[in-house]
């Protein structure tokens, strides 16, 4: 979830995480991120949340807003930007979407789990590794394939228990890994996601090999070795 760091002369003084579609900046109380300062305007900046997207508008300040050292009338944050208003430093936080994903799928934070160490060699008679073993070996035994939209190409394997897709706001979906095989299960969003052209509700549907998903406009078929 992205979120504001508040800080001044290098030490922090308030932390926010942006939860609404406009979070307000400015002096008055009644403001979502309340820096009580002479330098700030009473409504000095908006910042607005579309999907994992933040916008920062400056609301004709008195003293304007900085990003990054320049002024600016209204900017996306990237992740490590530092808006600046008067003696006041925010640092912009967004861990949550890759750069390869693109607008149209969402993972959270962790989806790519870190490589494993490498499995000692496999001794005269052993028995093969389960599904689930080779799942926590980063070798997926499932995954997502995007057939079409900005993403189209892509495969997001589904090595965690839970992971998440759509669009927030709009319309999520969670896929969940089982001992005997992955369901998906509607999240939240008014646009329910369809599973080979039925709409998916909040009790889990079993996916098999080749299903085909819709999600926000995107098409995605489900794909299990």
């Amino acid at each position: 979830m992205p979120k504001m760091i508040v800080s001044i002369d290098g030490v922090v003084i308030k932390e926010v995480q942006l939860t609404k579609d406009r979070t307000t900046l400015g002096r008055r109380p009644y403001n979502d991120i309340v820096i009580d300062n002479l330098a700030v305007s009473g409504e000095h900046a908006v910042l607005q949340m579309t999907g994992n997207e933040v916008y920062l508008e400056d609301l004709n300040s008195t003293n304007g807003t900085y990003v990054n050292g320049k002024a600016v009338k209204k900017q996306l944050l990237q992740n490590s930007d530092t808006v600046e208003i008067g003696k006041y430093k925010i640092k912009y936080i967004n861990e949550v979407a890759g750069p390869t994903f693109e607008k149209t799928m969402i993972l959270k934070a962790g989806a790519l789990p870190p490589m494993p160490p490498p499995p000692a060699p496999a001794q005269a008679g052993a028995a093969p590794a389960s599904a689930a073993q080779a799942a926590d070996l980063g070798q997926p035994s499932a995954a997502i394939k995007v057939l079409s939209g900005a993403a189209a190409g892509r495969e997001v394997p589904l090595v965690k228990v839970v992971t998440t897709i759509g669009k927030p706001g709009v319309a999520v979906a969670a896929i969940t890994k089982r001992p005997h095989g992955f369901v998906v299960a509607h999240v939240e969003g008014a646009n329910k996601p369809t599973l080979n052209g039925a709409a998916i509700g909040s009790e889990p549907v079993t996916l098999k090999h080749g299903d085909l998903l819709e999600l926000a406009g995107t098409q995605m078929q489900f794909v299990q070795a």
